[in-house]
């Protein structure tokens, strides 16, 4: 599976849109001379509907036909894989060595105190490694569950699947001084292309790590982060309005309080330890449930709403706006999936 029109194919098999990249290049394939002569818009463009790929991924697509023809064009060219249309979130660690940022700089949201020994950060690995640390859970970096590429430059694809695309997810790069992961990490989702699964470029191979070929679920408190550091775009709306969502029935928020009570309580309980008591998972686990109870009709969503927030604040008072993140979020991914539980009362 080295050759590139091979690449390609198993990679639209999987359900990943591909568009050609340069040749031995990690960046997409030159548009058309009318297209560099003209400024427009990729969704206006007649390239794409003719079957061209201009404008990169954009013009990425599953279809067999397709990829035949613009590999058997150019045999040469490589792979990009779109991200968003992919439903994929792929973490790209970096390993450049440049200098180091100050520590304020590192972990956008969370300030690292003085206690904290820093002596050998260097790269995003590390920079990774800390706040999964800090959120007591291990780095995304040893994760063996899920695809992980090693790139020419010595950084790493990690490679997760968004199990719910009702949520999405932008992308970003690690020295953005606005949405950024950590310092060295950059975040492909939407908008976004990853170079595919043994591409060559001229620096070198992009080559699997391990056994895993296929993206695990992102891990629910990655999701929160990226909530928490603005990679979830927040709709005009994003949980169904109170006139959207059944009367709950008779009897029915006795068995379904009885499901949240406890998932609060763990929210809550968080205030007694300030650092690794996983708030991120604990809140987004509280707040699914909610948005499933909800819109299944057994709770009234402005209760469910100001009870995970008072929860929240209760544990975390001076993050009130990651909270919010964190909560619109899960809601709307449970909102999706309505949730009936058994023995109702």
């Amino acid at each position: 599976m080295e050759q590139p029109r091979a690449v390609a194919g198993w990679c639209a098999r999987a359900g990943w849109p591909v568009h050609p990249l340069a040749p031995r290049q990690k960046t997409p394939a030159a548009n058309c001379e009318a297209c560099k002569e003209d400024r427009h818009a990729p969704a206006t463009c007649p390239c794409i509907e003719a079957g061209r790929w201009c404008h990169g991924f954009h013009a990425a697509t599953t279809s067999a036909e397709r990829i035949d023809a613009w590999w058997g064009a150019q045999p040469r060219f490589g792979v990009g894989v779109s991200c968003g249309p992919a439903d994929l979130v792929v973490i790209d660690v970096d390993a450049h060595a440049v200098e180091v940022p100050d520590r304020s700089r590192l972990l956008p949201g969370i300030p690292i105190g003085p206690q904290v020994d820093l002596a050998g950060l260097a790269t995003g690995f590390d920079t990774l490694a800390l706040l999964a640390a800090l959120r007591g859970k291990p780095s995304p970096a040893e994760d063996e569950a899920t695809l992980r590429i090693r790139t020419p430059s010595g950084g790493l694809h990690i490679w997760y699947r968004n199990a719910y695309p009702e949520t999405r997810y932008k992308s970003s790069t690690g020295s953005s001084p606005r949405t950024a992961l950590a310092w060295q990490v950059d975040v492909r989702s939407d908008n976004g292309y990853i170079v595919a699964p043994a591409t060559r470029t001229t620096a070198g191979r992009y080559t699997p790590v391990g056994d895993v070929r296929t993206p695990a679920p992102l891990p629910l408190w990655l999701a929160g982060e990226l909530a928490r550091t603005g990679h979830v775009p927040r709709p005009k709306e994003t949980f169904p309005a109170p006139s959207a969502v059944r009367t709950p029935r008779r009897g029915a928020p006795r068995t379904a309080t009885r499901i949240l009570e406890p998932l609060l309580a763990e929210v809550t309980a968080c205030s007694a330890i300030p650092e690794g008591a996983s708030f991120t998972e604990k809140l987004n686990r509280a707040a699914y449930a909610a948005g499933g109870l909800v819109h299944g009709g057994h709770l009234a969503a402005g209760e469910v709403r100001a009870l995970l927030e008072e929860a929240a604040r209760h544990a975390r008072p001076h993050q009130e706006r990651r909270n919010l993140a964190i909560i619109e979020s899960a809601l709307s991914a449970g909102a999706q999936r309505p949730f009936h539980p058994r023995g109702r009362s």
